[in-house]
């Protein structure tokens, strides 16, 4: 990496991560709130919900956090959303996401908090790094980019940040992978910290090794430059 792209990613990373960008991101949502279980459930069901249209990303979002009202954590806890999210329908909620769909999120979640003070502890339980946690409790695939979970745990992870919420200390942000979205991908194969534009785990964690030469100690703040330059359409 040449000592241009470096100085580009820096200025760059510092001129888009600021407080602004939360307002028209859907990482807002999480921020209405100050419970540290509010906010685990807000930001995950938001992240899961964040592809397609950004506007409709808000909307829809904004209409789950009508249904969970006040509290994230009480609406799970009170298992209001086996009425609202009956497990035998198939009808879409958003896209391809069924009101079953999120019947078992909410299921997991309710587990979760049963079992355990938060969502953050209830993943220390799993092996590997951040991602591959995750994964395994939504029993997901953990070999494939996974954007808005590894988005999700930037904004859970990621402390002393503009955008990102940080309220999980048992996690470290160097083990973070950048969300691998279009713009991302776009922007780092133009400045060649890619050699390909595929969407694809390999290429998310060569991305993000290529902004931890920048970065070290915090990788995914490159994330930021890359989105903010390809979303503006500066490349």
């Amino acid at each position: 990496m040449t000592e241009d792209i470096k100085n580009k990613l820096l200025m760059c990373a510092e001129m888009y991560h600021r407080a602004d960008f939360i307002q028209s991101d859907p990482v807002q949502f999480p921020h209405r709130y100050t419970l540290k279980q509010d906010i685990e459930v807000s930001g995950l069901l938001t992240a899961i919900m964040s592809f397609g249209n950004r506007k409709q990303i808000l909307k829809k979002a904004d209409e789950l956090h009508g249904l969970m009202g006040d509290s994230p954590y009480q609406y799970v806890l009170s298992r209001q959303w086996e009425k609202d999210f009956p497990l035998g329908a198939i009808g879409s909620f958003y896209r391809m996401l069924s009101h079953a769909d999120f019947y078992g999120y909410f299921q997991r979640l309710y587990i979760a908090y049963t079992q355990f003070e938060s969502l953050e502890e209830a993943l220390k339980t799993y092996p590997g790094i951040p991602m591959e946690k995750l994964c395994a409790f939504l029993e997901v695939s953990a070999k494939s980019p996974q954007k808005k979970l590894n988005m999700f745990l930037r904004w859970m992870i990621r402390r002393d940040s503009a955008v990102d919420l940080g309220i999980w200390e048992s996690f470290d942000r160097r083990d973070l992978i950048v969300p691998l979205d279009t713009h991302v991908c776009r922007v780092a194969h133009y400045f060649k910290l890619t050699d390909a534009e595929t969407f694809s785990l390999k290429n998310a964690c060569q991305i993000t090794a290529a902004l931890a030469e920048v970065f070290p100690d915090d990788p995914c703040l490159g994330d930021f430059a890359l989105f903010g330059l390809g979303v503006n359409g500066e490349i």
